[in-house]
């Protein structure tokens, strides 16, 4: 009997053993892709003149740590041929500008010059009707017991305008992020909506509308549906690549990730009641 109880204690302990085996699964590595975070931001009530532009390349599923670029030419041009330079701030992969002059209408260009290589896109600035209220709602919900926050705008009548909305909530490092386009509400009061149930009470969220285009509306629902609703950001790696609007003119095939995006922010911090 003593002898069975051990072959059983012998034998879990192997399947114990076997469950806690690591196992490393052969992905192919494909070269790293250039990705630009340019998304050019005018928060209502600022000039605009201070502007980032963040550079990294893409990197082994197993990695932990995204690569940042260094030693890069990166400068916007305005319509007026005017040349808005980007410094490198070391060890960041960030490039600043202090003088960007933000103009609602006007058509700008972005250039990047990496490793011989040049990237380029064109975009115009967009506006933004401003956030003209938050209300909470107790009772929303699918249970009716859930704490909603809804931030209301007046979308401008006559024109096509699109939003992206972004919620971030207090303990978490990812954001949420929403499109919408005011083709069922356009001239009409409408709102952008919290997407998260467990909030209460004393929680602190920032929220943030902001004015986009067209094309960077189709770009941002379709990374949205890939990635999730919550993602740490719209260039973080996703499940497919998706295209923006940056282009590599020196070498095609090579194209980068991320988007070149200008437009008009409204910036809030809402304490739930």
């Amino acid at each position: 009997m003593k002898k069975i109880i051990f072959l059983i204690s012998f034998f879990f302990s192997l399947l114990l053993s076997s469950c806690e085996e690591v196992v490393n699964v052969d992905l192919d590595t494909a070269a790293p892709r250039l990705v630009i975070e340019a998304n050019i931001m005018w928060i209502k009530g600022g000039s605009g003149n201070a502007q980032k532009i963040k550079l990294t390349t893409t990197t082994g599923y197993y990695d932990t740590e995204i690569p940042i670029v260094t030693g890069a030419t990166v400068f916007i041009k305005n319509s007026e041929n005017r040349i808005f330079n980007f410094a490198e701030i070391p060890d960041t992969g960030e490039y600043g500008c202090t003088d960007f002059v933000p103009k609602i209408g006007e058509n700008y260009t972005l250039t990047i010059i990496n490793d011989g290589e040049t990237y380029t896109a064109s975009e115009t600035f967009q506006s933004l009707a401003p956030i003209t209220r938050i209300e909470q709602n107790n009772e929303g919900g699918f249970t009716g017991k859930d704490i909603e926050i809804k931030a209301y705008f007046n979308d401008p009548e006559g024109e096509n305008n699109y939003y992206l909305y972004q919620y971030q909530y207090p303990n978490e490092t990812t954001v949420s992020y929403n499109v919408d386009e005011d083709r069922f509400f356009q001239g009409n009061e409408f709102f952008s909506r919290s997407q998260k149930d467990d909030i209460k009470k004393g929680d602190a969220i920032e929220l943030a509308h902001f004015g986009i285009s067209k094309q960077y509306y189709n770009y941002m629902n379709i990374l949205i549906g890939i990635a999730g609703n919550n993602s740490g950001g719209p260039f973080q790696t996703a499940p497919a690549t998706v295209r923006g609007n940056i282009s590599n003119s020196t070498n095609p095939k090579n194209f980068p990730l991320g988007y070149f995006s200008l437009g008009e922010a409204d910036l809030r911090r809402y304490v739930i009641q």
